[in-house]
């Protein structure tokens, strides 16, 4: 029995650190007035450098409304996507609000908010080409963004995978015929490619599963974690994130 309430005693002890750090966090984030958010500024219309050298699109907005709901200033960091994780657990940065798509291994690593939006993988290729199937990707060069979990998909295939910093040069290395197909989140690569004019053909036999993409945060944060999925909750009830939506991608994405 002693050795049952000495087991008790220093989970309750544990668990009163855990949550003492925690609170700190937040406190932290609070005290400094501002939220420290990261992204790969290379992946519109989501997130990219627009002419004024400013980071716009889809996910610093919804950041952005995020931290102002918890009464905080925003600060964008951009990153190289492939490091994003390791420049979070390294405190460079206070949450990844980058289109990162949920998966059990990054889960195992760090928290998430949200999903904050859906979509799904899709595999691109020129306008016209004679790959038409998942069949001939066995044959061919595949471009993909380095540290996504399209890379890890496309190398567990088999294909032969060249890797990209983001989705500019991705779809830059399609059009130029340097890679044959891509792959790539489907509504930023269609969205992406309509806007600057760039044609493209879809290959319609990929079996793949809507995934959401969420708002990373260090782990054993409970109360950061409630604050921002209540910020994010209220957006989606009084319509704010749709007029978000609406503006950067053209449509509602939950």
């Amino acid at each position: 029995m002693k050795t049952v309430v000495a087991a008790g005693f220093a989970a309750m002890a544990t668990f009163g650190a855990t949550s003492m750090v925690a609170a700190e966090e937040l406190d932290t984030i609070k005290e400094a007035g501002v939220m420290r958010i990261a992204m790969s500024g290379a992946y519109p219309p989501f997130n990219f450098v627009n002419e004024q050298n400013e980071v716009v699109g889809f996910d610093p907005a919804i950041g952005a409304e995020i931290a102002k709901r918890m009464g905080l200033e925003v600060e964008i960091v951009t990153t190289a996507w492939d490091g994003i994780i390791g420049g979070l657990l390294a405190n460079k940065y206070d949450a990844i609000v980058g289109s990162m798509t949920i998966t059990a291994e990054r889960d195992e690593v760090v928290d998430f908010v949200g999903p904050y939006y859906t979509t799904k993988r899709a595999i691109f290729t020129q306008a016209g080409s004679d790959i038409t199937s998942v069949s001939q990707l066995g044959d061919v060069k595949v471009g993909v963004t380095l540290g996504e979990t399209h890379e890890e998909w496309a190398k567990g295939q088999g294909y032969t995978v060249s890797t990209y910093k983001g989705l500019p040069e991705l779809l830059l290395e399609l059009e130029n015929g340097r890679v044959d197909a891509i792959v790539n989140d489907s509504i930023a690569a269609i969205l992406a490619m309509t806007e600057k004019g760039q044609e493209f053909a879809i290959i319609g036999d990929l079996e793949t599963d809507a995934f959401g993409a969420g708002i990373a945060i260090r782990e054993g944060n409970p109360a950061l974690a409630a604050a921002m999925q209540a910020a994010l909750d209220e957006m989606m009830a009084d319509g704010t994130y749709v007029e978000i939506a609406e503006k950067w991608i053209g449509a509602d994405i939950r």
